[in-house]
């Protein structure tokens, strides 16, 4: 009985989202490792990859409105999906939400373009201060979220506002300074704002030099991270006054593997798939990894990895 009800609502549901985004733009029991770096994940009910600010606004409202789980995704890149999947809704900003503008020292761009695509757009253009971000995998919107960085740069450093969609419906603009950024966090995470765009600040610089920068952190990820496999980057946050990757080193977990799951020997820091992993087997493995490194050396390693669905 149960599942006969829910195939009645997912009709219904598909077609209000057919409404708003167009078919084109609406999948049913689309599977997640499709959509994420590590490559593992279960089907999500409705997916859904909208064009504009008022079709997420739209979507949101109904799934609000209907009471049903949504979830915005870009890339993918921090993200390891249930192997049950995700009984919701996932709005995928990374297919058709992008676009980058630059006005003078100012970039703006939507929450779906790459950041990779921004250095790129910034180096271009002659602008320094983006170039830490040149390698990182994912979305403006998931790197405004979580104030990602790397080699000594965070989005903390270069975004001057951002536009996002509240949990009640309404489109603000937050100016740096009500950001709350801090080490792999936001206001936008904890209040569950939607990234729509941001505007990035940075400065001129000789094209030349940007290049070599760039280039010279591209070389360092391919000789130390394990860039061959399906990852979702680095695997825990860093613990204060210890590397996270050294604990688990140190703790001599090397090439330890949980199912396909498996600890880098590369970067010990870095979980890959190392060939049929499972979401299951992913979170075993750092269930594992946290025991033997809080009884060896008493530091609870947190996830940056973030989980979806039920596990």
């Amino acid at each position: 009985m149960r599942q006969r009800v829910k195939i009645v609502i997912k009709e219904e549901i598909v077609r209000e989202l057919y409404a708003i985004a167009g078919e084109d733009a609406v999948q049913t029991a689309e599977p997640m490792k499709n959509h994420t770096t590590f490559r593992v994940g279960g089907p999500a009910d409705y997916f859904v990859a909208p064009h504009t600010e008022e079709e997420i606004r739209k979507i949101v409202a109904l799934c609000e409105e209907k009471e049903i789980p949504w979830f915005v995704t870009g890339n993918g890149s921090n993200l390891v999906v249930s192997d049950e999947g995700y009984h919701g809704v996932i709005l995928s900003v990374y297919k058709n939400f992008q676009g980058i503008k630059v006005e003078g020292n100012r970039i703006r761009a939507k929450a779906g373009s790459m950041l990779v695509s921004i250095s790129q757009a910034a180096r271009e253009a002659g602008l320094s201060g983006m170039e830490f971000a040149s390698g990182i995998p994912g979305t403006l919107g998931g790197g405004v979220r979580m104030n990602a960085g790397a080699y000594g740069g965070e989005m903390k450093d270069i975004v001057q506002n951002v536009t996002v969609l509240t949990r009640d419906g309404e489109i603000r603009e937050l100016e740096k300074e009500e950001l709350g950024f801090g080490y792999r966090a936001s206001v936008i995470k904890d209040r569950g704002y939607v990234v729509l765009g941001a505007e990035l600040m940075l400065v001129p610089g000789d094209k030349e030099k940007i290049l070599a920068r760039m280039q010279e952190l591209k070389n360092k990820r391919v000789e130390k991270q394990p860039l061959e496999y399906p990852s979702a980057g680095s695997a825990f946050k860093r613990p204060e006054g210890y590397f996270a990757g050294k604990l688990v080193m140190d703790a001599g977990l090397s090439g330890y593997a949980v199912g396909g799951a498996k600890v880098s020997e590369k970067h010990c820091g870095f979980l890959i798939n190392a060939g049929g992993a499972t979401a299951s087997d992913v979170m075993e493995l750092i269930r594992q990894i946290q025991a033997k490194v809080k009884e060896q050396f008493g530091v609870q390693l947190e996830p940056e990895i973030q989980f979806l669905g039920e596990f």
